[in-house]
């Protein structure tokens, strides 16, 4: 079960299949990844921004990458929002080989206030769409931000627009989120091991030439590039959830050219792969109880009377889903509520407590034998439409991005023996996460990076925002990314849900509104 670390303003729709009136996020058309297809943007005449000074624009040690640095972005209207194409290499080891080119999309800010430049945003995922995220500036930023900065988008390479990768067709995807989380024997192991050896081959068969290079190393690198082209001495920077991995990578990377980062529902880069999906299962496990005791409340939970009995309600009802899947109506493809898209339905509430009574409901209906309302909302977390298509390429990507950061174990006995472990410190969501680890055990290209610290001595400031409660990203990871960076801000909101940021917190708004805006960096410790 891959759980993407991905974030969703809490204000904007979401798809459900009783709405058919879904939110449409406008993604533009894919580019073919074949490199040399794509015009070569350095064959026209173009000038950098004078306003920007060569030593500002191009980082030391960088001159290889000049012209890269050097480029205009040319922007278009594409509906109100402007739109423009950035170029970078496929390798930033061979920069006169192939390029892609990466969708980049701006929100003009408001004005009534000082312009302060450019703030770009990353949604997480890894395979979050940054242009469609962008589009929703009013809803991720504060109105004093808006008013200050071009809010900017980009989707990283290999995701959405920008030279999306695709592994496989949607049915395949269909059945390898649907297959089981939670291998009970040998023969069940196999299979698991078959599909992720599957999934991979596949990757390395369709994606093309941009597979070994998707690392979020080399997307911060991209975001280098993306900073000068649009100007900006210094990066200004809005990430969640796995974007907050991105710009603590980026920070390490080039802490010279740290402006005002803010990194909300922090991901601590120097984890295992065993410590990742542990600790991101105990967080599960923390949402779910949160969750489990808003049941109680109601008085109308049907998983039981009290805390213990509803979460204990819970794992028998993913066993008994694990055995016999419930009917689903209405999808074009999928008929059966398998545990694996039942665990995908679970884990898509603990992101925004404002799902909470719909959970509810929809284990009531799979406790009366209908899957459709969960299903729904498993479709709505991996991006599926119930006529069986994919919005974005999100599921495919996370393991293209995850894998090259990290790799793990080929051996199903280190899984085996992580999901005792797991289970123990999560036991709702132990054994479904200690399993995740298999596809990049199995990943046919060698990983890049390793989990290891990040400290950025030199940066600026870095604000690190971590919820007490938040189900994907932990609150311990928020206190660790802060330590590690030298210069490292813990802001901590108590609460439910996914991230932080315009999530109805006006004690945390303030204090990151009045950070971008006045540069008044909140006391570190402070908590909301």
């Amino acid at each position: 079960m891959d759980v993407p670390r991905r974030h969703r303003p809490a204000s904007v729709p979401r798809y459900r299949r009783t709405d058919r009136r879904a939110v449409a996020l406008l993604a533009g058309a894919g580019l073919a990844l074949t490199g040399c297809s794509i015009p070569n943007p350095f064959d026209r005449d173009a000038t950098p921004s004078p306003a920007l000074a060569t030593s500002d624009r191009v980082p030391p040690g960088q001159e290889a990458l000049a012209k890269f640095y050097e480029q205009t972005l040319t922007w278009s209207d594409c509906g109100g929002p402007q739109c423009a194409k950035l170029t970078v290499p496929i390798d930033y080891a061979d920069p006169q080989g192939a390029i892609i080119q990466l969708s980049v999309l701006k929100v003009s800010r408001r004005g009534g206030g000082t312009a302060l430049g450019s703030l770009v945003v990353n949604p997480g995922g890894p395979g979050g769409s940054g242009v469609d995220y962008a589009k929703y500036a009013d809803f991720i930023v504060g109105t004093p931000v808006r008013k200050a900065y071009d809010v900017v988008g980009f989707d990283p390479r290999g995701v959405a627009a920008s030279a999306p990768i695709e592994c496989v067709k949607p049915a395949q995807m269909d059945t390898f989120l649907g297959q089981d989380p939670t291998p009970d024997d040998r023969s069940e192991e196999d299979e698991a091991v078959r599909l992720a050896k599957d999934f991979g081959a596949a990757c390395q068969a369709n994606a093309g030439p941009l597979l070994p290079h998707v690392s979020t190393v080399e997307a911060a690198k991209d975001m280098d590039i993306l900073r000068a082209a649009l100007g900006d001495a210094k990066l200004t920077y809005l990430g969640k959830s796995y974007g907050t991995f991105l710009g603590a990578t980026y920070a390490g990377l080039f802490p010279d050219r740290v402006g005002r980062f803010v990194l909300d529902g922090a991901v601590a880069p120097n984890l295992t792969p065993e410590q990742f999906a542990v600790g991101q299962a105990k967080g599960f496990d923390v949402a779910t109880k949160a969750w489990a005791q808003d049941c109680v409340e109601s008085g109308k939970c049907p998983l039981g009377k009290d805390v213990d009995a509803v979460v204990t309600g819970l794992i028998d009802l993913l066993a008994k889903l694990d055995a016999t899947a419930a009917p689903v109506t209405g999808d074009a493809r999928v008929t059966k509520l398998t545990e694996g898209w039942a665990s995908y339905g679970v884990a898509a509430a603990m992101y925004d407590q404002g799902r909470w009574d719909a959970l509810t409901e929809a284990l009531r209906a799979v406790v009366a034998g209908d899957g459709t309302e969960l299903m729904a909302m498993a479709d709505d977390y991996a991006e599926r439409r119930p006529n069986g298509s994919y919005s974005g390429n999100l599921m495919q990507v996370i393991n293209a991005v995850n894998c090259l950061d990290n790799g793990d174990s080929a051996d199903p006995a280190v899984y085996r023996e992580r999901a005792k472990a797991a289970e123990q410190a999560a036991p709702v969501f132990g054994r479904l996460l200690a399993w995740s680890g298999l596809v990049c055990g199995n990943w046919p290209i060698k990983p890049t990076g390793k989990g290891e610290k990040i400290t950025a001595p030199g940066a600026a400031p870095i604000v690190i925002v971590g919820t007490t409660r938040d189900p994907a990203t932990p609150y311990d990871w928020a206190v660790d990314l802060a330590g590690q960076l030298e210069s490292g801000v813990l802001l901590t909101m108590d609460g439910d849900g996914h991230t932080a940021y315009m999530r109805a917190n006006t004690c945390i708004d303030n204090a990151i509104n009045d950070y971008y805006v006045k540069d008044a960096v909140p006391a570190d410790g402070t908590r909301c």
